[in-house]
This record gives C-alpha cells, sequence and structure tokens, in this order.
C-alpha cells in the first residue's frame, strides 16, 4: 500500500514540475480563481496544487489573504490534501464543524465555514491539488452552484494538461534531437574514423567527436604500446593528465576496463577510494575529476587499451549515451588497430631512410657535417637523402684525382615505396660511381637513370651528386644537377653565392636527355650547402625567400663549428615544426689536402 501511494506521490509531481506551476501567481490560474469568485460569489477561490509537503497557490482571488506574497501554505491536514487522497470533490456546508475538516489553513486562518473543492488532475487521472470556493459563513451549496464549479474545475483541468502535454512535446523533441545528434555522432564517427591514418589522428578525432555532444573535460586513450600474447602490458599515457597504469593492477578505473572488458564508471573521490585507493584518491582530486567512464577498447585479438572521459561535475551517461559511447569505442578501436599497423609500417620506412644516412667519412682538408629532420607529422615518410662516400682516386677527365663523392637527393613521394627507391637510388649511384671510375659525376647519374629505366623501378625525384678533388690551394668541385635546390656557397669574404645551374629532373619519361656537369674551385674557407626543399618550402612563403635566409646564415656562420651552423640553419629557416623532412649537407675547405706519399717501387 505504503509503495502504490509513493507511486502516485512521484506521478504527481512529476506532471506538476511539467505544468510549469508552482508558489507564485500565474495568469492563467489566477483567471480560473476569479472566475470561481464570481459564478458563486464567494470571497475567497484558490487553485490549490499539492507538492511535497505542502500546498501552493499559483491562482488566487480574493483581498487580503495571507498568502498573497508566499502563495504556499502546509499541506497536512488541509482540505487541497482531503481531494488528493480521495480524488473526490469536498462539498461542507460548514467546515468549522465537520469532523473531516475542523483544522487546515484554509479553515484557520481565513475562517471559512462553507467550502467546495473539485479535483484538478493530469492526462492519466492522478489528482494535482483542487479548485476551491471559499465562504466565511456556512453555506449550503445547491446543485447548480456544484456543477458551474464541476465544469470551471474541467476548464482548469484541461488547461493543466494542456501544459503537461505541452511540456511532454517539448521534452519529446528534446530527446529526439540529443538522439539524432547522437546518431549523427556515430555516423560521423564512422565516416571519420574510417580515414584516419595515425594512432594520433585517431585520438585527435575521437576527442573532437566526443567533446562537440557529451561536453567532457578530457577525453583520451590509455594504450598498451608493446603487447605480448596472453599479456597486455603497461598502458601508455595517452594525455598528460592520464596516468600509467598496468592493465592487471586495477589501481585505476582505465585498468579494470580493460582487465573486465565492461564499461566502468566512478563517480566522486569517496568511490574511487573505495575502489582504488588512496594513492588513486589523491590523484584523481589532483585532475580535479568529478566523474570519469572508462570504456575497453577492443580490437580483432585483444584489447588495445582503453577510452577515458572525465567531466568536472557530476555526469551519469543515460542508456541512449552509453550506446553511444560503446560505437564511438568500437570504431575507434578498428582505427586504432589500423593506425598502428600503419604506424609500424612508417616506422619500419624510417628506420630504413636512417639507416641510409651513414657516417661522414674523415677526409684531409675537408671538414664535413650532415643533418636529417623528420617532418612533424609523424606518419609521412620521405625520400630524402644525403651521401658521402670515398672514392677509388679515379683520374678525372682533366687529370685531377677525385677522393670524395657527396650526394644530396629527394625521390617523389612521401610514404614507404618513397623511401624504398631512396635507398636503391643511394646504392645505384654508388655502384655507378665505381663502376665509371673514369667517368665524372654526370656520368654516374646517367648510369642511375639507365638502371631506372631497365629494371622498370619508375623513380622519379631531385638531386645533387658531385666529387671532390684535391687541388694545391683547395679543392675542385665538379657537380651535376638533377633540377634540385641550388646548392649555396660561401667564400672567404664574398657573399653566398647560388650555384644555380642544373638539368632537368629525374623521371623515366626523361631518360636519354644529356646530363651536365660544372666545375668550380673551392679555396681554403669556402663553405658549400646541400639540401633538400623541406629547408625552404613554408606555406605561405616563397622558395626564394627560404634559400635568402639560409644564404644569409651560411655567410654569417664562415667561423663557426659545422654541426652547430646546420641546427641553427634549420632552426631559423624551416622553424621546429618543419612539413617535410630537411636533409642538409655541408663541406668547408680547411686546408689545402696534404700530397699523397710516393710510391716506393
Amino acid at each position: 500500500m505504503a509503495g502504490e501511494k509513493d507511486a502516485v506521490r512521484a506521478r504527481r509531481l512529476a506532471a506538476l514540475a511539467r505544468t510549469g506551476l508552482s508558489a507564485s501567481a500565474d495568469a492563467g490560474m489566477d483567471r480560473f480563481a476569479r472566475l470561481v469568485a464570481n459564478v458563486l460569489d464567494v470571497p475567497v477561490a484558490l487553485v490549490a496544487l499539492a507538492e511535497d509537503g505542502r500546498q501552493v497557490f499559483p491562482g488566487m482571488a480574493g483581498e487580503d489573504l495571507p498568502w498573497s506574497v508566499s502563495r504556499q501554505a502546509a499541506l497536512a491536514d488541509s482540505l487541497c490534501a482531503l481531494v488528493v487522497d480521495s480524488g473526490a470533490p469536498l462539498v461542507v456546508s460548514d467546515a468549522r464543524t465537520d469532523p473531516r475538516t475542523l483544522s487546515g489553513p484554509v479553515v484557520t486562518h481565513l475562517h471559512a465555514a462553507g467550502y467546495a473543492g473539485m479535483p484538478l488532475t493530469d492526462p492519466h487521472g492522478t489528482v494535482l491539488g483542487a479548485l476551491c470556493a471559499v465562504d466565511t459563513r456556512p453555506r449550503r451549496w445547491n446543485e447548480r452552484e456544484v456543477q458551474a464549479l464541476e465544469d470551471l474545475a474541467a476548464a482548469c483541468t484541461a488547461e493543466l494538461r494542456l501544459r503537461i502535454v505541452s511540456r511532454q512535446a517539448e521534452e519529446a523533441r528534446a530527446e529526439t534531437a540529443a538522439l539524432l545528434a547522437r546518431s549523427e555522432l556515430v555516423l560521423r564517427a564512422s565516416e571519420v574514423l574510417a580515414d584516419t591514418a595515425g594512432v594520433e589522428e585517431v585520438r585527435t578525432q575521437v576527442g573532437e567527436l566526443i567533446t562537440s555532444d557529451l561536453k567532457p573535460v578530457y577525453v583520451g586513450f590509455s594504450l598498451d604500446p608493446a603487447p605480448r600474447p596472453g599479456r597486455a602490458r603497461g598502458l601508455a599515457r595517452a594525455h598528460a593528465q592520464a596516468p600509467q597504469v598496468d592493465p592487471e593492477d586495477g589501481a585505476w578505473p582505465t585498468a579494470r576496463a580493460v582487465r573486465d572488458k565492461r564499461l566502468v564508471e566512478v563517480h566522486g573521490v569517496e568511490e574511487v577510494r573505495a575502489a582504488y585507493g588512496r594513492h588513486a584518491a589523491a590523484r584523481w582530486e589532483s585532475l580535479g575529476f568529478a566523474s570519469m567512464v572508462c570504456l575497453p577498447l577492443a580490437g580483432t585479438h585483444r584489447t588495445l587499451g582503453a577510452l577515458a572521459l572525465a567531466w568536472d561535475t557530476e555526469h551519469r551517461p543515460d542508456v541512449a549515451e552509453r550506446a553511444v559511447l560503446y560505437a564511438v569505442s568500437g570504431y575507434a578501436a578498428q582505427a586504432l588497430e589500423r593506425a598502428q599497423f600503419l604506424d609500424g609500417r612508417i616506422d619500419v620506412a624510417r628506420r630504413l631512410q636512417e639507416a641510409m644516412l651513414t657516417d661522414l667519412p674523415a677526409v684531409d682538408g675537408l671538414a664535413t657535417a650532415a643533418l636529417y629532420r623528420p617532418a612533424a607529422a609523424q606518419d609521412m615518410v620521405g625520400g630524402d637523402w644525403y651521401d658521402a662516400y670515398p672514392l677509388d682516386r679515379a683520374p678525372c677527365p682533366d687529370g685531377e684525382t677525385a677522393t670524395l663523392a657527396v650526394t644530396i637527393g629527394d625521390i617523389t613521394g612521401h610514404d614507404m615505396r618513397a623511401a624504398t627507391l631512396m635507398g636503391q637510388a643511394r646504392s645505384m649511384l654508388r655502384q655507378a660511381d665505381h663502376d665509371h671510375p673514369d667517368g665524372g659525376p654526370a656520368t654516374a647519374v646517367q648510369a642511375l637513370e639507365s638502371a631506372n629505366t631497365a629494371l622498370g623501378l619508375d623513380l622519379s625525384g631531385t638531386l645533387v651528386h658531385a666529387h671532390l678533388a684535391p687541388a694545391a690551394d683547395g679543392w675542385t668541385l665538379t657537380w651535376t644537377n638533377a633540377g634540385h635546390p641550388a646548392p649555396l656557397l660561401a667564400g672567404p669574404g664574398t657573399s653566398c653565392e647560388h650555384l644555380d645551374d642544373h638539368d632537368l629532373l629525374l623521371h623515366p619519361s626523361l631518360h636519354g636527355r644529356p646530363r651536365t656537369q660544372r666545375r668550380l674551385h673551392l679555396p681554403v674557407g669556402a663553405t658549400l650547402l646541400l639540401y633538400t626543399d623541406g629547408l625552404v618550402e613554408r606555406p605561405g612563403q616563397d622558395i626564394d625567400t627560404g634559400i635568402q635566409r639560409a644564404c644569409a646564415l651560411l655567410h654569417e656562420g664562415a667561423g663557426r663549428p659545422l654541426e652547430e651552423l646546420l641546427e641553427t640553419i634549420a632552426d631559423r629557416v624551416a622553424g621546429d615544426a618543419p612539413g617535410d623532412d630537411i636533409a642538409l649537407l655541408a663541406l668547408r675547405v680547411t686546408h689545402p689536402p696534404h700530397p699523397p706519399h710516393p710510391d716506393p717501387a
């Protein structure tokens, strides 16, 4: 019985909340009270609604009423409570003598005698209150008066029901809009995450998707960076504030979500302390979270980690939100699995690329230095490379003997294939130099092009290939340029010079075109800079501007160590987030090379 009463009370309070009425004057309800007072010729008329522990009067007519300001009174033992409890009209001639109505605020404060009250109900028949006519004198209500009050109560009930239905319609529209928005979120997640290429991109997209709808203050991944069969290792931090937790240790909700493979919720520091211990509670308080929801990221063969959301105020996801979060975590797991595979391939390509960048040989009379910086985008692998290697003292056509070959190059593309072709081009160019000891750099590049065509490698790109030969007072530089940015030369006492002459780039369709080479004397103190276009190309900036800045820095740094000079040029010209890979190779003539020892034979 008590349970049924509690259910009725809950329905009444919910319906009253939807009417929007409480202890404040309402024009519509005041109008009904005035109608009752005029039609029945009574000094007081009330629209009384039964809230929790009190009755409120949004409609009131009568002069000098004690509740005209507060518009409320206690509900217990009131005449309104009798109508609400019985669900039937209450009509009494003298409330002061009727055993049902001896006390109550209407009788006590208004000195009520005659009273008639009709129930006001919601669309389901739940009694919300009463429309009351109060006379200060005993009154025998005739049938016409009772019928009139009943008709007015029916009209007032219709008004209350209209307000309830209107509010329900608004709530339904809002709920439909929210469901539509969440359906669109799931659809966007399926579309956006299908196109992600790396873990960081997945992390960013998931954060943007969820934050726009559910408004958490934190969205992050805890991922296993190095899985082993049968066991997940420590979760890597997905955010500066996301702690690293081993899945086999239940010290944080993300770990429990991974271990139990289910959604985990926690609300408030006391729940954290009870479930995860005092250290977790201290961490929770330092982060400023009030609620956290964690979901496992279920991959094809293993759980990849957990998706975590946190709010700085208490937030308990409803059924619709849980469904959205499960859907997003599923799409995120698929995207992460694909991204980790791609990141692994990209890592292999980067290792291959870096393996091609060997140590520079020591050469008497020359100082050398090189610098390689990958692009800021971690998923971009390029075909940039530099190389320097000794030659077998092959005599040049002019009688000089070249002792060093240097190359700077950039194979077209930003993927694993570009890195692979770069390695092949580097090896073939080295082979060409040693297979043609009597040729110059142009001969070696033509041999590379012939091999490219014969083997069907279809590589394309740009490069500068050069041979250096010792001279009496310095070195002789012989080079060929296949469409590459011009090398820069800063000589002692002179401004920086662009070595602009170049031929067409490397491309299978251009095979057979003649290659030219040029010669230049490098005196003691001269510094030569070879570089790839990632150094000087920036969005919104003309490439010539970057070249001029690099040239000026090269000239200013004539007396600085080469390693330090290259770092400065890369920092100031390309910045700390280059959009493309950067390869730099610098040579400085320190002194004329020593002549070789004569052959004792």
